[in-house]
């Protein structure tokens, strides 16, 4: 796997950990220190991006296997594509947040497809770019749901408690099975969002 100089820094959590919110807080950490930067997110908002947020809004039909597919197109065209591909920013020395990268679908596809079958379909975004850090932003399953409940006015398909708990889960699993391959490193979430930006912060400095 290549080295670039802009680095990679992926955030994970289930619904309602602060991830975009704690995106947002770093890039603006790295503006202030006058850091090349970019954020971004997964799904995305491009073609097939859009099409998976239409399925997950129940706006068009598609079961969890093609959802899975599905993500797995999505997160390819993100690394590559030659005006928004996080592999041409990194080229170019600009450090990429990411709101979610392939271990979400490990806790999110599961147990719709085995984690091995997700595993070995993302081996190519693997080996194109794993995460040079990623952060597992932890909360408990009762403040997700009262953090969802508090800023959404409706829950999509994965926003249930059983379904929420069962992610968590996944993710414990998962980080499990590749922590010998991923640099994962877990953060409280409950801490206030200044402390966990702070936590954050002072890891990526050392990445940098």
């Amino acid at each position: 796997m290549a080295e670039y100089p802009g680095k990679f820094i992926a955030l994970e959590g289930i619904d309602g950990a602060g991830k975009s919110t704690l995106v947002k807080a770093l890039l603006k950490k790295m503006t202030d220190a006058n850091l090349p930067c970019h954020g971004t997110a997964e799904p995305t908002k491009n073609h097939i991006g859009k099409t998976i947020r239409s399925i997950l809004a129940g706006e068009i039909e598609g079961d969890e296997k093609t959802i899975a597919a599905l993500f797995l197109a999505d997160r390819l065209d993100h690394l590559t594509h030659s005006s928004y591909g996080i592999l041409p920013f990194l080229q170019g020395g600009t450090h990429v947040i990411c709101d979610r990268y392939y271990l979400s679908s490990y806790a999110y596809h599961v147990p719709y497809v085995s984690l091995d079958w997700v595993i070995r379909a993302n081996a190519l975004c693997a080996e194109l770019k794993r995460p040079d850090i990623t952060f597992f932003i932890d909360i408990p399953v009762e403040v997700s749901m009262k953090r969802l409940s508090a800023s959404r006015n409706q829950l999509d398909r994965f926003e249930n408690e059983a379904r929420i708990s069962q992610v968590r889960a996944n993710y414990f699993s998962a980080m499990e099975k590749v922590k010998d391959d991923e640099n994962i490193i877990i953060i409280d979430g409950c801490k206030s969002p200044d402390e966990v930006v702070e936590l954050l912060w002072e890891k990526i400095k050392v990445l940098l």
